[in-house]
């Protein structure tokens, strides 16, 4: 027996501290949520999941430039629909206008409805989404993916030649209006054919719109199993960590108590 030195006391010490770490790591980690309190935890976890969650940010951006760029697409589209509408109108009235019961009066009139159409279609092309032209020779490229990489849509041109003619056409003359009856169909041509193209233009966005949610999904979930904590798991290791810092305590307590022992050979 000895005094100075308790061992048992030492020991159960060394024993309740490890257990008090444990029991105040283990209650970290439930109250944050995650598994990753300290770096130290998973030097390498801390590594990936930064990767992870900067490019999932990555491709929250890249969504919403798609997002912007499929609204672009439907705002063409909107006038688009409209300049058919007024396409149609004239062509009917290059129709109406040969008609050779009317006069030169009468044509004037329908002349008259004509040019304003033309001038609306002439209008359109000058419109703007958020200060980027609707319909231009220009293309833009959308941003696909968290890693830059970009799709091309080809510019929408409202002063090509199809429309350009049919817009400066006059129907005020029967003959002009035969000649305005042609240039308008090539024009309903061409803008059935652009319509088609920015159709094309927005099925692709929604795919890559879909496919973006899909790795964000996936990303997040590997994210998830590095960093997140499992509560179940961690609850039980909690039960049990507090249990061994309960009776750690009170064995470290009758550790203290062993060199009293030696006052019996002392009496």
């Amino acid at each position: 027996m000895v005094i100075n030195t308790n061992t048992s006391a030492l020991a159960g010490a060394h024993n309740l501290i490890s257990s008090q770490a444990a029991l105040s790591k283990s209650l970290a980690r439930l109250s944050s949520g995650s598994k990753i309190v300290n770096p130290s935890d998973d030097a390498a976890g801390v590594a990936i999941a930064a990767r992870l969650d900067a490019q999932i940010k990555r491709i929250d951006a890249a969504k919403g430039n798609v997002g912007n760029a499929v609204s672009f697409t439907q705002t063409q589209d909107g006038y688009l629909k409209n300049i058919a509408k007024a396409l149609d109108r004239m062509s009917e009235l290059s129709i109406l206008s040969q008609d050779v019961t009317k006069g030169d009066a009468d044509r004037a009139l329908y002349n008259n409805e004509f040019a304003q159409l033309g001038a609306y279609i002439t209008d359109v092309a000058s419109k703007t989404f958020n200060g980027v032209s609707l319909f231009s020779t220009a293309a833009l490229n959308v941003t696909t993916d968290s890693e830059g990489n970009t799709f091309s849509m080809g510019g929408i041109n409202l002063g090509a030649s199809a429309y350009s003619a049919a817009v400066g056409s006059n129907i005020s003359t029967v003959s002009g209006a035969a000649t305005a009856l042609s240039n308008v169909r090539e024009a309903i041509v061409r803008l059935s054919s652009d319509r088609a193209t920015v159709g094309a233009y927005q099925a692709r966005l929604n795919y890559v719109t879909d496919q973006l949610t899909i790795s964000k999904e996936n990303l997040s979930a590997a994210s998830s199993r590095i960093q997140d904590v499992n509560v179940a798991e961690e609850t039980t290791n909690y039960a049990k960590q507090n249990i061994l810092v309960q009776s750690g305590t009170a064995m470290l307590a009758q550790a203290n108590q062993l060199p009293q022992s030696v006052l019996r050979l002392l009496q």
